[in-house]
């Protein structure tokens, strides 16, 4: 039986089955002079370089967008107490 490549790239997206180690997680999400996406240390496709000030930008931007959602959640179950609205459509 043929052994299948533990890595590699597949239509451009690169996967790597390898085990990893702790040196090779660590290095992998930290790389300086590299772009803000960085190939997996396990898995298929890239994860953010943490490097990188963009990656950065990206993590703030989710996170405050996470908090507006959640602040959004816990405003609406305190509109709870309006009632149900009637909506009229007028078909002309």
């Amino acid at each position: 039986m043929v052994d299948k490549p533990q890595s590699g790239e597949i239509l451009g997206v690169p996967y790597n089955f390898d085990r990893p180690s702790v040196g090779r997680m660590l290095s992998s999400y930290f790389q300086p002079g590299k772009g803000m996406l960085v190939k997996k240390p396990f898995g298929v496709g890239y994860t953010l370089n943490l490097a990188s000030w963009r990656s950065w930008v990206v993590l703030l931007v989710a996170g405050v967008l996470l908090w507006q959602e959640q602040k959004g959640r816990k405003g609406a179950e305190s509109d709870d107490e309006d009632g149900p609205v009637e909506v009229v459509v007028d078909d002309d």
